[in-house]
């Protein structure tokens, strides 16, 4: 076999690298085709398509282990699930990982030079311009998400006839999300919304799939998207753009006032993208933050309660405990310190985020040679060196039910379990280190205040899908089969 000179250098650049670090090979997976891959990526597809995907994943960690190696296509990946891997890539060794071009490719279309495709100075730059957007004076304003879920509650039925509460919790949060963005809501729980915002809200979801199509592609992500892909990243872009263009024009007039009567200016209630108008007027840049923002916004709240609301229509154990902590409200609106103080329904939330996580996979790529703490050698306790180029994916909803981290019961819903439970980063729902979720404390609070008013004005719920859970995966997780229940008025 004939090496090329600069093969062998790497090759020994490698060599003196894992001996400097201590590192071992983890299990490799085997491969009908050793070359590319091609059947693990047939059966990632497949899986996919059959909604099972997430099986396969704790499929592949009972055959090989906590981290192991495998290849599709021109990628060598390393997939763990070791807590201490997950917090070197997010936070210990952060300056070593990045997103990587696949998903800038995949996720640009939509959602362009945002957060959540940005790497080095552009990802600073996005934290930094909306970091102060998500400070709890805004989050802890609990008015806005009132208002909102009245509305879900008058569209839920009072006769005890069948409401998927899935689909009116995506609505809700794509309301919440736009007043708090735009400084007016879409409406879409309203009955008679508008044309234009019904075709943004079928644009938008329409985009959202071809992402995760293009994602699932990985280095062939600029291929394209389905049908109607770019027709509904164009409409919803557009539909953005109206909105960053009155912002813009806003922040002209306020500025234009106040230099002329030499005063501060006047207060009024927070609008998202009128304060990121003060810091740029590029329409483009503006866009592209808020689209991610959106994306994230809905979907991540809308997940979590329909999740939240599944279990609770199989547990009325778990309904009247809930009932039980809400009752000295008696019936009253809670105030951010009041869900704050609530234990059990913060147990419940985290159980869910646990079992159901909002995002359960994930990955990030070596920007440089670098190596994991543990994994390698036969008892998987060595580093693994990682070369510059491979990704390390990690599975969030395979550790979130590891036995030998959570207990034998790892597979069942227990809030309870919280009491004490202290998992470190073993829980990992919105991320961590410095790409820790920006707004976490948002969707937490709309999740808590819904969960509260729901209880509130209901005092039973029953399950009206017979079904097993099934994953609907996209770049979220939802369920296939939505949240179908019926509700007894109080």
């Amino acid at each position: 076999m004939v090496v090329a000179p600069d093969s062998e250098v790497k090759v020994e650049d490698v060599r003196r690298f894992e001996k400097e670090h201590g590192c071992f090979p983890p299990p490799q997976v085997r491969h009908k085709d050793p070359f590319l891959g091609l059947d693990a990526l047939r059966e990632v597809l497949d899986a996919l398509r059959e909604h099972r995907f997430l099986e396969l994943g704790r499929s592949n960690y009972r055959r090989y282990g906590n981290t192991f190696r495998t290849r599709i296509l021109v990628s060598t990946d390393v997939c763990t699930i070791e807590p201490e891997n997950i917090k070197t890539v997010l936070a210990v060794k952060f300056k070593d990982f990045d997103l990587g071009e696949a998903r800038r490719r995949a996720f640009y279309p939509l959602l362009g030079n945002g957060i959540f495709t940005a790497d080095g100075p552009q990802w600073e730059h996005s934290r930094t311009l909306l970091r102060p957007s998500f400070a709890r004076t805004q989050i802890a304003a609990t008015d806005m998400y009132e208002r909102h879920v009245q509305k879900l509650i008058s569209n839920i039925p009072r006769d005890g006839s069948t409401v998927d509460l899935q689909e009116l919790f995506f609505k809700l949060t794509l309301d919440t999300a736009t007043e708090f963005l735009f400084g007016e809501s879409v409406e879409s729980l309203r009955p008679e919304s508008s044309a234009k915002s019904s075709r943004f809200a079928h644009h938008f979801n329409n985009a959202q799939d071809g992402l995760s199509h293009r994602f699932a592609l990985g280095p062939f992500a600029g291929l394209g998207g389905p049908s109607g892909f770019e027709e509904s990243v164009r409409e919803a872009r557009g539909f953005v753009d109206g909105f960053v263009q009155k912002a813009i024009d806003y922040r002209a007039s306020v500025d234009s006032e106040k230099n002329a009567a030499d005063s501060a200016e006047p207060q009024s209630r927070y609008v998202f993208l009128q304060e990121l108008a003060k810091q740029t007027s590029n329409t483009t840049e503006l866009t592209d933050q808020i689209l991610n923002i959106l994306l994230a916004g809905r979907d991540t709240t809308a997940s979590l309660l329909s999740m939240v609301f599944y279990t609770l229509a199989r547990r009325p154990d778990i309904w009247k405990s809930l009932q039980q902590e809400i009752f000295p409200l008696d019936g009253q609106c809670p105030s951010f310190e009041q869900l704050k103080q609530m234990k059990y329904l913060s147990w419940v939330i985290n159980e869910t985020l646990r079992l159901y996580p909002i995002v359960p996979s994930n990955g990030r790529r070596a920007n440089k040679d670098t190596f994991l703490p543990v994994g390698g050698g036969p008892d998987g306790k060595s580093p693994v060196f990682v070369a510059k180029g491979q990704h390390v994916n990690y599975d969030v909803h395979v550790m979130h039910r590891r036995k030998d981290i959570y207990g034998p019961d790892a597979d069942e819903f227990r809030p309870e379990r919280w009491e004490a439970l202290r998992p470190g980063w073993a829980f990992v729902p919105f991320n961590g280190g410095p790409r820790i979720c920006l707004g976490q404390q948002f969707a937490l609070t709309e999740a808590s205040y819904t969960i509260v008013r729901i209880l509130q004005a209901f005092k039973g719920i029953a399950s009206r899908d017979p079904q097993p859970w099934q994953e609907a995966l996209a770049l979220t997780l939802a369920s296939d089969h939505g949240t179908k229940v019926a509700m007894v008025p109080v």
